[in-house]
């Protein structure tokens, strides 16, 4: 009982801190910045060719999403609480998976304007990215983007 018990309150402690962002109605005139509070942040790691992209608490299972590629894929799997808001919506696969597009993805907009509007069970929220953030950001659409590793 408490092995399912706890990590599902860590999840609903890490769902409740990234809620604490603007909904986007608050946002459109100052989003805040609030990816180093609490932990959360932007972290890019590699797994043998798998490149990931994760917000949530560094060095931890606390993640609130996750993003995967692998050098060439026209799409990254997208994984987690929270995912990105995207125009047209986006195919939801049985395994719970969204895929988005590498290339004119709401990744882009968090590198380029340091903002990503995500939706979830709280509604729809703007997380933002530091400048470091949007580098290593910038450098996984990169990854994923190449024909090879």
């Amino acid at each position: 009982m408490f092995k399912i018990l706890i990590p599902a309150v860590a999840a609903l402690g890490l769902i409740a801190f990234a809620a604490k962002t603007q909904p986007m109605a608050e946002a459109a005139s100052s989003p805040v910045e609030h990816s180093s509070q609490a932990g959360l942040g932007w972290h890019v790691s590699h797994e043998g060719a798998m490149a990931k992209l994760a917000y949530g608490v560094a060095n931890s299972d606390q993640l609130a999403m996750m993003v995967t590629c692998a050098p060439g894929d026209a799409t990254a799997a997208v994984y987690g609480d929270v995912r990105p808001t995207v125009t047209p919506a986006v195919a939801l696969s049985p395994m719970d998976e969204t895929r988005i597009a590498v290339k004119d993805s709401p990744l882009r907009s968090l590198v380029e304007d340091g903002r990503i509007s995500v939706h979830g069970e709280g509604g729809v929220h703007r997380v933002s990215a530091t400048a470091v953030e949007r580098r290593a950001i910038a450098e996984f659409l990169g990854y994923c983007a190449r024909k090879q590793a």
